[in-house]
């Protein structure tokens, strides 16, 4: 189950009477990091949880190159990679247990060099073979990070990824996510971190209030 493109049309979500998302079009495509900005309380959470297909739309359709979200969501979820703010690690298994554990799931192909290729390349390093309750913030993001990627995804979905990270750490963050983009993934990235988006950004799609708005904050209509 292939795909190139993601495709919201008319993405709407309410919680209760709380609307948070008022009719959102977007387009990713892959090769391309779109970086997804705007306030607090405008929305890119709640968009980040619709593409990750781990929430579903009150109103509006989802497709991933030919295929409906609605018709496959169980099949698409495999291709998917998410980075949110929990960080989906569990705190009684080392972190490395943990990536071993969602490289079973995904059928990866010779786990234990994935793995460590992946140790190298977020420094994961003795801290690795702890509990992930013992650890810091950053180390944790690094092994959340690391966890999005086991499965070389197709849609790789990161939300404040350069949260609790030092310097040397968003620079191994930086060139992930470009090499990710370099494979042909499809990356959306939600952040705060102006430097972190002008270093990746392909596109930039703002939110404001649940609606995309362009940079003079005038709503963007079809």
């Amino acid at each position: 189950m292939d795909f190139e493109r993601v495709e919201a049309r008319g993405l709407v979500k309410m919680y209760g009477p709380t609307r948070a998302l008022s009719g959102v079009d977007l387009d990713l495509e892959s090769g391309r990091v779109t970086v997804v900005e705007g306030p607090n309380g405008s929305g890119k959470s709640t968009l980040m949880a619709l593409l990750s297909l781990l929430s579903r739309p009150t109103r509006g359709t989802l497709r991933f190159g030919p295929h409906d979200a609605e018709s496959h969501p169980e099949a698409l979820r495999r291709h998917i990679g998410v980075l949110s703010h929990a960080s989906m690690l569990y705190p009684d298994l080392t972190g490395i247990e943990g990536l071993r554990f969602t490289a079973r799931l995904h059928g990866v192909p010779a786990a234990d060099a994935t793995l460590a290729q992946l140790r190298a390349r977020f420094d994961i390093g003795a801290f690795g073979d702890r509990p992930t309750r013992t650890y810091s913030r950053g180390q944790l993001q690094r092994v959340a990070i690391a966890r999005a990627l086991v499965h070389r995804p197709r849609l790789l979905l990161l939300d404040e990824p350069s949260t609790g990270l030092d310097a040397a750490s968003v620079d191994r963050l930086v060139a992930a996510v470009r090499e990710e983009k370099a494979r042909g993934a499809i990356v959306a990235l939600v952040t705060h971190d102006a430097a972190l988006s002008s270093c990746l950004a392909d596109a930039t799609v703002t939110l404001a209030r649940g609606r995309v708005v362009t940079p003079s904050g005038t709503e963007v209509r079809a």
